[in-house]
């Protein structure tokens, strides 16, 4: 008796575990055209993340004006991801650098794009200081988002930012091209996509 009912319970067990496993298999977030930064068939079996040849993970946070903003809004341009600060000195030394390039590159004709725009992500904690510094620094893009979470946003925990500026140059298609361009390396990484 005492045999039979190990030998029952242990198949139990077996039958459970494979169960398990194909829920667990079954549910497993996959990537699906709808869940796509740019939703193209073509990139279907990209996997999503942070590294170059990736797909950009999607980011949707609120605007300095109540409203959201989703990078996937910015298919078909070429797009510099901006994570920065009002409090970071750096990131304010390269603003003036990131200004001039999107003035000279915004309306650019690109190989396969039509325009550079910027995804300015914001660590900042203080909405007026946010916003003063983007008075300050003439940063007149559309593109600003912050959760105000600070180190803690949710944007820059996706992307594994753990400093700042940090800088992700995305494709039309939302395939991340290149990172951390600073100075003249974003100008020319933008020069060698031009028509």
């Amino acid at each position: 008796m005492k045999k039979q009912t190990k030998s029952t319970l242990l198949k139990g067990i077996i039958g459970l575990t494979i169960v398990g496993g194909i829920l667990a298999f079954t549910n497993a977030k996959t990537t699906t055209s709808m869940d796509l930064t740019a939703g193209e068939a073509a990139n279907e079996q990209r996997k999503v993340g942070t590294n170059i040849g990736e797909l950009a993970p999607d980011l949707e946070y609120p605007a300095p004006d109540g409203s959201t903003k989703k990078l996937s809004e910015l298919q078909g341009k070429i797009v510099l991801i901006d994570f920065w600060a009002s409090w970071c000195g750096p990131c304010r030394v390269e603003n003036p650098n990131v200004v001039r390039t999107y003035n000279k590159y915004k309306d650019a004709e690109f190989k396969n794009a039509k325009g550079f725009e910027i995804y300015s992500v914001s660590l900042d904690q203080s909405r007026e200081r946010w916003l003063k510094a983007i008075a300050d620094d003439k940063l007149t893009w559309d593109y600003h988002v912050s959760d105000l979470k600070g180190w803690r946003a949710e944007g820059a925990q996706k992307y594994g930012v753990n400093s700042i500026p940090a800088t992700f140059l995305v494709d039309e298609k939302g395939i991340i091209i290149a990172k951390n361009l600073r100075g003249n390396a974003l100008e020319n990484a933008l020069k060698s996509l031009l028509k």
